[in-house]
């Protein structure tokens, strides 16, 4: 085969900011969380309640300053199920739901609006679903237009919304530019048919094109792509086409992620013939060549499976050490207090989490009765805020600086990790991490295995849950 053939994979990848190898991938390829929370969502309880949850957000809201805010809204709507799909959703060709939410939507702002107190300075917003665009021109317009009456916008604040590509054209993605959005993030997952017919989600790469160029036309500040790889009928030479498309299209950012098939878990999995999905090496496979191309092409590695072109903020936080990383991933923005609205949000007020009733009808009854839909969530000790504040810079491939902690914490960094910095010992060894003057580094071999790496710092790893992590690769 040629050296420069697109399915050539070398042994070794050498490349600016980062290097790896398959004997690496083969040996710390475990299985671990993703780290937008420490701990992890599946370490919540129904302990924490919509009383906790009050209680967090009236103690901002007396609190002598606060981080910004950030806000998510969970609209569940989608006109058609897609079978690879894990997310909270409502199929529904009825577009007169949306009409209620909304409507309990405005409900929940307002009362959570009235525990925050005035200091509601934003960041951020994020529409995920579901498909957000499943709502009418108006609904949306509508929405923000309440959003922007209970939290006041810096005039550099992100607006992002996820958007499947099904969904628009030119004067819908012009309309959300208009309502002040300027990040997009569009669903591609593959360009192969035989793909997307296996996970019912027919959307040429034309249809695409269109989209993505539309958005550039409106004046979107970032673009982002998702990809997938382990889905059904994907091959080595299928997903090499998709890259192809791709790196053509341009988009300003990748997430390149790895399908969990999970079919006891999420119904719509179940629709998958096992037989269809690739073997496990020919996802290694796919995940090497995928990650070489994109670099090829000139995208810099952000962290875990994202991919961003070198003059993205994205990008231009992690050289200047300002990453950082929430529920919605990596972020450049300051370590934002997160308010979740609608079924299945998560937020994040001060030490606490909280996740919503993950059904239309609970929502709608909670609120009904008075009540905020918030149904558990997690309070976290000293330890918790320590240990995420060690996990979340080693997830961002940020220098772990032993003095820095010692001063914030009141610790001795060697002495309250003992065990922990014991463990370490096989990423030195495999010349991932490396330790000088107390500060711990990530190095350019290391990064692809930073949630290896922070998992050591996890003390609820070794207790019972119900979840499935993914594969670290």
């Amino acid at each position: 085969m040629d050296a420069n053939h697109p399915l050539n994979i070398h042994n070794a990848i050498a490349l600016p900011d980062i290097e790896f190898s398959e004997a690496l991938v083969r040996r710390f390829d475990s299985s671990g969380p993703r780290y937008t929370s420490y701990p992890t969502a599946d370490r919540f309880n129904q302990g924490f309640d919509e009383h906790s949850y009050i209680d967090h957000l009236s103690r901002r809201a007396t609190a002598p300053s606060n981080p910004p805010l950030s806000v998510y809204f969970h609209l569940p709507f989608c006109e058609q199920l897609c079978y690879f799909c894990a997310c909270n959703k409502v199929i529904t060709q009825d577009h007169s739901r949306t009409t209620k939410y909304l409507q309990y939507l405005d409900i929940e702002m307002e009362r959570v609006a009235g525990y925050l107190g005035n200091d509601r300075k934003t960041e951020q917003l994020h529409l995920g679903g579901g498909t957000p665009t499943f709502l009418t021109a108006d609904e949306l317009t509508g929405l923000m237009n309440s959003v922007r009456q209970h939290f006041e916008f810096t005039p550099d604040a992100e607006l992002g919304v996820e958007i499947d590509p099904r969904t628009v054209n030119e004067k819908t993605l012009a309309m959300l530019a208009g309502l002040g959005f300027n990040r997009t993030s569009f669903g591609v997952q593959d360009f192969d048919p035989d793909v997307q017919a296996a996970v019912n989600r027919i959307q040429p790469v034309e249809m695409v094109e269109r989209a993505l160029k539309a958005s550039r036309d409106a004046g979107f500040e970032s673009i982002n792509a998702d990809l997938i790889y382990g889905l059904p009928k994907q091959t080595l030479t299928s997903f090499a086409r998709t890259l192809d498309e791709i790196v053509r299209l341009s988009p300003d950012r990748i997430a390149l992620y790895n399908y969990a098939h999970l079919p006891t878990r999420f119904k719509a999995q179940r629709l998958i013939q096992p037989e269809d999905l690739p073997s496990a090496e020919t996802r290694l496979q796919i995940f090497l060549m995928a990650t070489r191309r994109l670099l090829e092409a000139g995208y810099v590695y952000i962290g875990l499976d994202h991919f961003a072109k070198p003059d993205d903020e994205l990008n231009l936080a992690r050289l200047d050490k300002s990453l950082h990383r929430n529920f919605q991933g990596y972020t450049t923005r300051a370590d934002c207090d997160l308010i979740g609205f609608g079924v299945s949000a998560i937020g994040k007020v001060g030490a606490s989490y909280s996740g919503s009733v993950r059904s239309v009808n609970a929502y709608y009854q909670a609120l009904d009765e008075g009540r905020l839909p918030t149904e558990r969530g997690f309070e976290l000790s000293f330890d918790d805020v320590l240990r995420r504040d060690v996990i979340m810079t080693l997830m961002c491939s940020m220098p772990l600086d032993f003095a820095k902690l010692d001063q914030q914490y009141g610790i001795v960094f060697e002495e309250y990790f003992a065990q922990e910095l014991a463990k370490l010992s096989q990423f030195y060894e495999a010349g991932l991490i490396v330790l000088a003057d107390r500060v711990l580094n990530v190095t350019a071999k290391g990064r692809m295995f930073v949630r290896g790496v922070g998992m050591l710092f996890d003390k609820y790893l070794g207790q019972p849950t119900v979840s499935t992590y993914s594969k670290l690769i």
